[in-house]
């Protein structure tokens, strides 16, 4: 089998059932970075994920790594670091800050390229799409981004400048989704560091299942400004 090749026209993406083994999740390739194919992905699923250089690729991985709010494990030390340490986090504060330096902290983050930041800065000045800020002493020290559907975030990519920082970030940010009735986070792929913070393999078409039930559910994540300081 062979991926599905987009055209740049209406949207039109394939049932994610017919995603490729190997490479694991592969779908199509093609289509077009714009907000409408973007929102269309999630909806269905589906993530785009290629170097700078490549094709456009869309992915559908099976399993598929995801944490329920309820699920995420909160270290004591952690949750006192976050208490007494000194720092203070922030919603949709400084997302092209975090977005840009999710894409320069670590080599994988070489993926988000120039037309990656604007995709989804797109996304962010529509309301779709949010980032948590760890500051410490007026720097950014840690962060995340993604996007919000429905009672779904779909998590894109988080950085550290020190220690714990992006743990930081979540931990404040499944507080926040838990008060706004949020049932899951995409975590997209299975990775030991986001298994040890609760997050667990589930089946795509369980994942599929929560899409269908929970994406259509606006009250939730409702487009719009999440912007907020967090109070540990």
């Amino acid at each position: 089998m062979v991926p599905a090749w987009l055209g740049d026209g209406p949207v039109r993406f394939p049932d994610v059932e017919l995603s490729l083994r190997e490479p694991d999740g592969l779908l199509a390739v093609g289509g077009r970075l714009t907000s409408e194919w973007l929102l269309a992905a999630y909806q269905r699923g589906i993530f785009p994920w290629y170097s700078p250089g490549e094709p456009l690729l869309w992915w559908s991985p099976d399993p598929r790594m995801v944490l329920y709010p309820g699920e995420f494990r909160l270290r004591r030390s952690l949750a006192k670091r976050i208490r007494n340490g000194g720092f203070t986090i922030t919603l949709d504060h400084d997302f092209e800050g975090v977005i840009r330096a999710c894409a320069t902290s670590r080599s994988e983050g070489t993926w988000i390229s120039a037309e990656m930041i604007g995709a989804y800065e797109r996304l962010y000045r529509l309301g779709h799409a949010h980032s948590v800020e760890v500051w410490q002493h007026g720097e950014l020290i840690g962060g995340l981004y993604g996007v919000a559907l429905g009672r779904v975030f779909f998590g894109e990519s988080m950085f550290s400048r020190v220690s714990d920082g992006s743990k930081m970030a979540l931990a404040l940010l499944v507080e926040f989704l838990i008060e706004r009735g949020f049932s899951l986070i995409d975590c997209q792929m299975h990775t030991p560091h986001l298994e040890r913070l609760g997050a667990r393999l589930i089946p795509r078409r369980t994942f599929s299942e929560h899409l269908t039930r929970d994406c259509a559910t606006i009250e939730a994540g409702e487009p719009g400004s999440w912007r907020a300081i967090l109070t540990p």
